[in-house]
């Protein structure tokens, strides 16, 4: 049975159990030229579905993504997923909550004035709103619930909390270009 290890938590990948245990660092030297591992350039297929099957992003119909292992495009549990790969290889892994979009966090959650909100705005539970932070930046929320004097919305991301499939089929791997 296969260990995954990510921040000191080793995860049985067939499992959601975890139990605390030393992390293994992960070293370039720890994988050949055509495997997944750090910093290596990565050419995918993914598919992010629910634990139950229920798909909610594919580019299996389209352009495969890219990106280069640890430059924070994609979480980390999903990186790990892959690592040892080679290209032809596909597979799907269960990413427990933790490893993939994190627990919900109670903070995340704020309550607002309900004249705050624009009049004609149809209230309703699950709503997506964008806010702005003062940065500028496009925080989306949810409207978790509301009442006639205050409105409660959740910044947590729409997917904390939930266990996800990862199925990913590798196209290419490649050692990244170090800019200078």
């Amino acid at each position: 049975m296969e260990k995954i290890t990510l921040n000191d938590i080793t995860l049985d990948n067939q499992e959601s159990d975890t139990t605390l245990k030393p992390a293994r660092v992960h070293e370039l030297a720890d994988y050949a030229d055509d495997q997944v591992g750090p910093g290596k350039q990565v050419t995918l297929n993914f598919e992010l579905a629910l634990a139950q099957g229920e798909i909610i992003d594919s580019n299996f119909e389209q352009a495969p993504a890219q990106f280069t292992v640890g430059d924070g495009n994609l979480l980390p549990g999903f990186e790990l997923s892959m690592f040892g790969m080679r290209a032809g290889e596909e597979k799907t892994r269960l990413i427990p909550a933790l490893q993939a979009f994190g627990q919900p966090r109670e903070e995340n959650v704020h309550s607002f004035p309900r004249y705050r909100f624009p009049a004609d705005l149809v209230m309703e539970v699950g709503l997506m709103i964008n806010f702005t932070d003062s940065g500028g930046n496009q925080q989306p929320g949810m409207i978790s619930k509301f009442d006639a004097d205050k409105v409660e919305i959740d910044f947590n991301h729409p997917l904390a909390g939930r266990d996800i499939q990862f199925r990913v089929k590798i196209l290419g791997v490649s050692c990244s270009e170090i800019s200078t």
